[in-house]
């Protein structure tokens, strides 16, 4: 589905992509763990996507474990979207070699901030799904209600803290595996000691 606008996206199309999509590529990833690329990379991979790092000043070197490509050109496997860290000027660059990537990715998505809607209709004239002016970190917290849970996504201000949960957190995800907030041992004792006792 290709969105005519890109001032909304709506819920099930970000859902779609976020749940289609197995494999990024991120192009303009930093290894900075202070930078937000490092954040957003760091979160993706822990949800189960594969992470590919692009930064031309850093390949060679490796990003929490995924070695870095200096070009998408250079990436040796498929990739299902393109996720741009790079400034507005640079999209059309980014859509021109994303074209020319074999297989071709099936999704653009800019950062926060980065817009550019005549290098969107170019990768929608060539069948790319594009998004712009979004953070897939902050739409998968929205979106699998991990936001939620601390209150940034119940449309409430208050200044008294939420109640803890009383039976540990659970990690929700958009139908995807996660590497974090899995069951361990120790929680699965403690559910089963809380059972004993009631």
């Amino acid at each position: 589905m290709t969105e005519t606008t890109h001032d909304f996206y709506s819920d099930s199309h970000i859902r779609g992509i976020l749940d289609s999509v197995k494999t990024i590529a991120m192009l303009g990833a930093s290894a900075n763990n202070a930078r937000p690329s490092y954040f957003v990379f760091k979160y993706l991979l822990e949800r189960g996507y594969r992470m590919i790092p692009v930064n031309p000043g850093l390949a060679g070197t490796a990003l929490v474990g995924q070695p870095f490509y200096a070009r998408l050109a250079d990436i040796p496997e498929p990739v299902d979207m393109v996720e741009v860290f790079r400034g507005s000027r640079h999209a059309r660059m980014v859509v021109e070699e994303t074209l020319a990537m074999t297989p071709r990715p099936r999704v653009i998505w800019m950062q926060l901030g980065v817009r550019d809607d005549d290098a969107a209709k170019l990768a929608e004239a060539h069948g790319l799904t594009v998004v712009m002016n979004r953070c897939p970190k902050i739409e998968y917290g929205r979106l699998s209600s991990e936001i939620g849970w601390i209150g940034v996504n119940s449309r409430t201000l208050t200044s008294k803290r939420p109640p803890l949960p009383d039976r540990g957190v659970q990690r929700l995800s958009l139908g995807r595996s996660t590497s974090v907030g899995a069951p361990t041992e120790a929680a699965d004792r403690a559910a089963r000691d809380q059972e004993d006792h009631r």
